[in-house]
């Protein structure tokens, strides 16, 4: 079957298509109109109605951008892949897709994350980002939804978060330095899941109690 013509799609699949071109633009024109009328232009749609698909500005070119970036994820490591690893190989596999889908727009990425950090955009970002980790975990096969849904999340969230701020000056080959601190941070995690479960297996109310304050933390950080 062949592909529809721009003039077909609707106004999401104008969006998912657009967004990669969008993002191309992006480290040059920055998250704007004029990125939005040169990915129509490549991809031979008309403008007008690709500045409607973002009709909300940057942070709806940066969500659909992401939104692909979860697809060629997917597409990196199918279930059957992801199944005959280990739950950290999972993981950092995962994690290594989405910054393999990136590597080519590290400064396009860089003034995304410069505009999700506004404060106008914190909730729409802290959606995505849970959108993001959700999703790895979902893929790796964890299936909780207890509390333990949230830990996982929470400290994965924050294990990407650190990720990509070395990812974007890392100079190394092959990303070398940024592969090496992921592994360190995934350990992190793996750890303190077993330690997790040995406090939760525990008769100790203390330790219990010190568990659930850690996790409280995690979810709701001081300020």
């Amino acid at each position: 079957m062949a592909p529809l013509a721009p003039a077909d799609l609707t106004l999401d699949e104008l969006r998912a298509a657009l967004a990669p071109l969008v993002a191309a633009n992006a480290a040059f024109d920055g998250w704007s109109d004029k990125a939005v009328e040169a990915a129509a232009q490549t991809f031979g749609a008309d403008a007008d109605v690709a500045r409607l698909a973002f009709a909300s500005g940057a942070v709806d070119m940066i969500d659909a951008w992401f939104a692909e970036v979860d697809r060629q994820m997917i597409a990196a490591l199918p279930a059957e892949r992801l199944s005959a690893m280990k739950i950290r190989e999972r993981i950092t596999a995962l994690v290594e897709a989405r910054l393999a889908a990136v590597a080519g727009e590290r400064e396009a990425l860089r003034r995304a994350l410069a505009i999700l950090a506004m404060p106008q955009n914190v909730a729409r970002a802290t959606r995505l980002g849970w959108r993001t980790v959700d999703l790895m975990w979902r893929l790796a096969g964890d299936s909780a939804t207890d509390y333990n849904h949230y830990t996982k999340r929470a400290m994965l969230g924050a294990v990407y978060a650190a990720t990509i701020a070395v990812f974007l000056d890392d100079e190394s080959g092959g990303h070398t330095d940024t592969r090496a601190f992921l592994s360190r941070r995934i350990d992190g995690i793996m750890r303190f899941e077993k330690f997790k479960g040995r406090i939760l297996t525990s008769r100790d109310p203390e330790r219990r109690l010190s568990l659930s304050r850690f996790i409280g933390r995690l979810r709701y950080p001081a300020v």
